[in-house]
């Protein structure tokens, strides 16, 4: 699981410079649309429109942009689509569990585009329920340091139902049951601590790890995976040391 953190934390860094920041940007307008349509077009009232829009902010997506998709999710604008979510689960190479959450408004185009990207790259579409066991559901926030140290962190969220702090080198990763995000979240605002992303997500309850060669085929799948439009996360169970991560930033 640290593994994988460390390397969703680095690309989360490195996606407002890439060539892929407009996909980003329409993949965190589609969750402010439909966090507003599901819990309504009041941030104050849906806390999770709120950490859609807080995310959307961070990674420098412009107000313009988010209000006219809170309107739309809301119904106070024309134009929102009728989007769906749905889960696919899948093996990526060396045996490596995924589970690929896609959030469409065209059920035929998502499912062909998530095999075609599968097939294409050493992976494989699984039956339903033979990978999802082998995650569960929690609520994540990523905490950059900025000076903080672990301690401080944990006595902030612990009253609040956090489990378990995680370093992940440059930031902390506060790890909660699902249903308990708001109030961590929360407990952060109320100790003065900044964060970069409030949200639930899949993470694995047993690892492979992976040497880099197997690690750069895995790399590579997730890649053309997160191209779709529409794939919105990919959650996969494995585990890579920080020096074949190095070795592969280095390339």
């Amino acid at each position: 699981m640290s593994g994988h953190s460390k390397w969703a934390t680095t690309k989360h860094k490195k996606a407002a410079l890439d060539a892929k920041r407009g996909k980003l940007f329409a993949k965190l307008i589609k969750n402010i649309e439909v966090a507003a349509r599901t819990g309504g077009p009041d941030p104050d009232a849906n806390p999770t429109l709120f950490d859609a829009i807080f995310k959307a902010k961070k990674n420098s997506v412009p107000n313009d942009n988010i209000e006219r998709a809170r309107k739309r999710g809301g119904g106070l604008e024309a134009g929102g689509a009728d989007w769906q979510t749905i889960m696919y689960e899948g093996y990526a190479p060396g045996g490596v569990a995924v589970l690929i959450e896609c959030l469409t408004d065209n059920r035929n185009r998502a499912a062909s585009e998530v095999r075609v990207a599968l097939t294409r790259n050493g992976g494989s579409l699984a039956d339903p329920g033979s990978v999802s066991y082998m995650f569960n559901r929690k609520g994540v926030v990523i905490v950059p340091k900025d000076g903080l140290d672990e301690d401080t962190v944990l006595m902030a969220v612990l009253d609040a139902g956090a489990e378990e702090v995680n370093d992940l080198g440059e930031s902390f990763e506060v790890v909660s049951e699902a249903g308990d995000l708001v109030p961590v979240r929360k407990a952060l605002q109320e100790a003065g601590i900044d964060y970069d992303s409030a949200e639930s997500g899949f993470l694995p309850t047993m690892s492979v790890p992976l040497d880099e060669d197997v690690a750069k085929k895995v790399f590579r799948l997730i890649d053309a995976l997160e191209d779709s439009d529409d794939v919105q996360n990919v959650f996969a169970n494995f585990d890579v040391s920080d020096a074949v991560l190095e070795q592969l930033g280095a390339e």
